[in-house]
Protein backbone atom coordinates (compact mmCIF):
# COMPACT_ATOMS: atom_id res chain seq x y z
CA UNK A 1 0.00 0.00 0.00
CA UNK A 2 1.21 3.56 -0.79
CA UNK A 3 -0.01 6.29 1.81
CA UNK A 4 -1.10 9.40 0.50
CA UNK A 5 -2.70 10.98 4.03
CA UNK A 6 -3.95 9.07 6.43
CA UNK A 7 -6.98 8.34 5.14
CA UNK A 8 -6.31 8.03 1.01
CA UNK A 9 -4.43 4.91 0.06
CA UNK A 10 -3.46 3.50 -3.49
CA UNK A 11 -3.03 -0.35 -3.46
CA UNK A 12 0.39 -1.33 -5.64
CA UNK A 13 -1.64 -3.68 -7.51
CA UNK A 14 -3.21 -0.55 -9.49
CA UNK A 15 0.31 0.65 -10.62
CA UNK A 16 2.27 -0.77 -13.49
CA UNK A 17 5.81 -0.21 -14.03
CA UNK A 18 7.47 -0.31 -17.10
CA UNK A 19 11.27 0.09 -17.25
CA UNK A 20 13.00 1.02 -20.85
CA UNK A 21 15.62 2.32 -21.67
CA UNK A 22 16.97 5.97 -20.86
CA UNK A 23 17.71 9.15 -23.19
CA UNK A 24 20.55 11.66 -23.17
CA UNK A 25 24.16 11.09 -21.36
CA UNK A 26 25.27 8.26 -19.64
CA UNK A 27 27.96 6.21 -21.85
CA UNK A 28 27.36 2.98 -22.60
CA UNK A 29 25.52 2.05 -19.55
CA UNK A 30 22.29 3.83 -21.16
CA UNK A 31 22.53 1.76 -24.00
CA UNK A 32 22.51 -1.82 -21.93
CA UNK A 33 20.43 -1.05 -19.01
CA UNK A 34 16.24 -0.20 -18.96
CA UNK A 35 16.71 2.01 -16.16
CA UNK A 36 14.17 5.02 -16.86
CA UNK A 37 11.06 4.04 -15.30
CA UNK A 38 7.44 4.64 -16.84
CA UNK A 39 4.68 4.52 -13.93
CA UNK A 40 0.91 4.09 -15.25
CA UNK A 41 -1.92 4.23 -13.03
CA UNK A 42 -5.59 4.11 -13.71
CA UNK A 43 -7.10 7.23 -12.21
CA UNK A 44 -11.13 6.72 -14.31
CA UNK A 45 -11.04 2.49 -13.26
CA UNK A 46 -9.33 3.45 -9.47
CA UNK A 47 -11.16 2.09 -6.76
CA UNK A 48 -8.89 4.28 -4.26
CA UNK A 49 -10.31 7.38 -4.61
CA UNK A 50 -13.23 9.59 -4.90
CA UNK A 51 -14.93 11.30 -7.82
CA UNK A 52 -14.33 14.60 -7.40
CA UNK A 53 -10.43 13.47 -6.38
CA UNK A 54 -10.29 11.82 -9.82
CA UNK A 55 -11.47 14.92 -11.49
CA UNK A 56 -9.26 17.30 -10.29
CA UNK A 57 -6.40 14.46 -10.49
CA UNK A 58 -6.99 14.74 -14.29
CA UNK A 59 -7.01 17.83 -14.84
CA UNK A 60 -3.70 18.50 -12.84
CA UNK A 61 -2.11 15.80 -14.80
CA UNK A 62 -2.91 17.54 -18.61
CA UNK A 63 -0.46 16.17 -20.84
CA UNK A 64 0.31 13.58 -18.62
CA UNK A 65 -3.03 11.44 -18.89
CA UNK A 66 -4.21 9.54 -21.78
CA UNK A 67 -8.12 9.58 -23.06
CA UNK A 68 -8.67 6.26 -21.43
CA UNK A 69 -8.38 8.19 -17.88
CA UNK A 70 -4.51 5.95 -17.42
CA UNK A 71 -1.53 8.57 -16.07
CA UNK A 72 1.97 8.00 -17.18
CA UNK A 73 4.71 9.38 -15.15
CA UNK A 74 8.39 8.88 -16.38
CA UNK A 75 11.49 9.22 -14.37
CA UNK A 76 15.00 9.02 -15.46
CA UNK A 77 16.54 10.81 -12.83
CA UNK A 78 18.81 8.19 -11.14
CA UNK A 79 20.84 5.25 -12.87
CA UNK A 80 19.45 2.77 -11.36
CA UNK A 81 15.48 1.19 -11.42
CA UNK A 82 14.92 1.65 -7.86
CA UNK A 83 15.65 4.93 -7.48
CA UNK A 84 14.12 5.44 -10.02
CA UNK A 85 10.93 3.57 -9.21
CA UNK A 86 11.04 5.17 -5.62
CA UNK A 87 11.57 8.93 -7.75
CA UNK A 88 8.02 7.89 -9.95
CA UNK A 89 5.98 6.99 -6.88
CA UNK A 90 6.93 10.35 -5.42
CA UNK A 91 5.93 11.83 -8.46
CA UNK A 92 2.69 10.27 -8.08
CA UNK A 93 2.06 10.98 -4.36
CA UNK A 94 2.88 14.62 -4.66
CA UNK A 95 0.03 14.66 -7.63
CA UNK A 96 -2.54 13.25 -6.12
CA UNK A 97 -1.94 15.27 -2.78
CA UNK A 98 -2.50 18.41 -4.71
CA UNK A 99 -5.38 17.27 -6.25
CA UNK A 100 -6.75 16.18 -2.79
CA UNK A 101 -7.02 20.18 -1.75
CA UNK A 102 -10.46 20.79 -2.69
CA UNK A 103 -10.43 24.60 -4.46
CA UNK A 104 -12.00 27.50 -2.58
CA UNK A 105 -15.28 28.15 -3.95
CA UNK A 106 -15.34 32.38 -4.76
CA UNK A 107 -17.93 34.39 -3.32
CA UNK A 108 -19.31 36.99 -5.79
CA UNK A 109 -18.53 40.54 -4.47
CA UNK A 110 -19.75 44.17 -5.47
CA UNK A 111 -18.03 47.17 -4.98
CA UNK A 112 -19.40 49.17 -2.32
CA UNK A 113 -21.40 52.72 -2.77
CA UNK A 114 -18.43 54.58 -1.50
CA UNK A 115 -15.59 53.05 -3.52
CA UNK A 116 -17.90 53.50 -6.80
CA UNK A 117 -18.19 57.38 -5.71
CA UNK A 118 -14.10 56.64 -5.43
CA UNK A 119 -13.43 55.30 -8.52
CA UNK A 120 -15.99 58.07 -10.28
CA UNK A 121 -14.28 60.56 -8.68
CA UNK A 122 -10.67 59.47 -9.58
CA UNK A 123 -11.92 59.48 -13.36
CA UNK A 124 -13.16 63.00 -13.10
CA UNK A 125 -10.03 64.77 -11.62
CA UNK A 126 -7.88 62.70 -14.77
CA UNK A 127 -10.30 63.40 -17.14
CA UNK A 128 -9.44 67.15 -15.95
CA UNK A 129 -5.97 67.17 -16.01
CA UNK A 130 -6.38 65.96 -19.37
CA UNK A 131 -8.22 68.58 -20.53
CA UNK A 132 -6.18 71.30 -18.99
CA UNK A 133 -3.40 69.80 -21.28
CA UNK A 134 -5.39 70.29 -24.51
CA UNK A 135 -4.50 72.79 -27.09
CA UNK A 136 -7.41 75.17 -28.41
CA UNK A 137 -6.84 76.15 -32.06
CA UNK A 138 -8.13 79.40 -31.55
CA UNK A 139 -5.36 80.04 -28.66
CA UNK A 140 -2.89 79.21 -31.59
CA UNK A 141 -4.20 82.51 -33.60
Amino acid sequence: MIEITATVKIDESEIQFDFIRASGPGGQNVNKVATSVQLRFDVRNSPSLEPDIKERLIKLAGSRITEGGILIIQSSRYRTQDQNRADAIFKLTAIIQKALIRPKVRKTTRPSLTAKAARVNDKKQRGEIKRTRRINPKDLE
